[in-house]
This record gives C-alpha cells, structure tokens and sequence, in this order.
C-alpha cells in the first residue's frame, strides 16, 4: 500500500524527529577552521555555527544525507588560552545540505569527539 495520503511514513518521522533534536540545541555563530575527510577525499573549510549536537560549514562537494564524515576543529591557541591550537577530531553523520546562492550548506550531527592530546 503506498503512501499517498500526505501522512509520512515511519522512517520518515524518525529522521524529522532526529532533526528537530539536532536543531534543538542553541547555534553559537563561530567561524573557525576545519579540515574534512569524507568518501569525496580531504579539503579544508570553516565552519558557519556550532552548537553541542552539531556543525554547519559550507563545501563545494556533494555530500549525502546519512553519509559518515570525520573531520578535525581547530580552536585558536589565543582564544582559549594554551600555547598551541586545540584540535577536536570528530566523527558525524550528515544531517542536511541546502545550497544558497551558489552555496552548499552542510550541517553534520556529531557522533563521536575527543580532543587531540600534544
């Protein structure tokens, strides 16, 4: 039987569910560096907002919903306070894309994290 009546399917409102808790955190703007490792191979970018579930940066490659993406956030030594930059590696899911003037918009729920030790 399919589902034409508008109503969406299980599967449907789990990932809407999933979502709206990644888009439950509060955004913090911060512009900072990162570097990416996905199936579409390495680059570097920045991030646009960071909030505790997530990450959302711009690319130019295509990147699939669901698709896993390890990537490394770089925090400038002056900003908190050490003597050299704190890098958080990080592991996470693809959540959404959109693309806005010419844009691709990623944002990436985190899965896993850990701070890079020296």
């Amino acid at each position: 039987m399919s589902n034409q009546s508008g109503n969406p399917s299980g599967a449907a409102k789990a990932v809407r569910k999933r979502y709206a808790e990644v888009q439950g955190a509060p955004r913090f703007p911060v512009k900072l560096p990162m570097h990416i490792k996905s199936q579409a191979g390495e680059s570097d970018t920045e991030s646009d907002n960071i909030s505790a579930n997530g990450v959302l940066f711009h690319h130019d490659v295509d990147m699939p919903i669901g698709s896993t993406i390890d990537f490394t956030i770089s925090f400038p030594a002056d900003v908190v306070g050490s003597d050299a930059d704190v890098k958080v590696q990080c592991r996470g899911r693809v959540a959404r894309t959109n693309e806005e003037a010419g844009r691709r918009g990623v944002g990436v729920v985190i899965d896993e994290y850990h701070f890079e030790r020296r």
